[in-house]
Formats: structure tokens, sequence, C-alpha cells
């Protein structure tokens, strides 16, 4: 997956934003108005910092080593993932679980206004 690929991928999500409260280098990606998704993405390897379930995040880190910790993040639910070391597909699932649990901790009016549950 490329950068361009990657951002492609989270701003197709209901009401995701991209911005760049850390300098122009580092892209943030929100829903409305909460970070789900957080890259440099000219950088080599391409990294993504994404929210995960605590159990989940232990269990991805086991199995994959290009899942680590979050990167300057809470670590209990932040993983770190090196993009070109996973298949699309699972970086695809990784960044939507993410958006998901973000969506999730809104209020219910505007969780309906994204039309998720």
């Amino acid at each position: 997956m490329t950068p361009d690929e990657l951002r492609a991928l989270c701003l197709e999500f209901d009401d995701a934003t991209e911005e760049f409260p850390f300098g122009p280098d580092t892209s943030v990606f929100k829903v409305a108005g909460k970070l789900f998704a957080l890259s440099a993405l000219d950088s080599e390897p391409l990294r993504v910092n994404l929210k995960c379930d605590p159990d989940e995040a232990v269990r991805l880190r086991e199995e994959h080593p290009a899942i680590t910790p979050g990167y300057h993040m809470n670590k209990r639910h932040w993983n770190t993932v090196v993009v070109g070391d996973l298949p699309a597909s699972v970086v695809r699932e990784l960044v939507e679980d993410s958006y998901d649990l973000v969506v999730a901790g809104l209020p219910k009016a505007v969780r309906l206004r994204l039309d998720r549950p």
C-alpha cells in the first residue's frame, strides 16, 4: 500500500478528515473531531498509528512483527503498523477497526448521523 492509498483509505469513511496539528509532515485522520489514524505519509517504511481494542492489540502484536505498541501513543489502546509488511487487506481491516472504535465512543446522535451502530 502506498502513502496515497493509505490516505485515500482513511478518507473514505463517513465524516473523515485530514488535519496537520503536528506540522505539515504528519497526517492526522479524524472522525467527528476524534483521532483514528496518524501517519507521517512520507516516512520509510510507511507506518500508521491506529486505535485498537486492548486485548486485540496484544494478540495482533504477538501474531505480526509489523505491529508494535503505538509510538508516542497510549500503548494499551494504540498500535503502530508498518504498512508495507502486511497485506493491504489486513491494513484496511485495521484502519476500519480503528475508525469503528472511535465512532463507537461518540455520542449517539453523532453515531446516528454517521449511520454507524
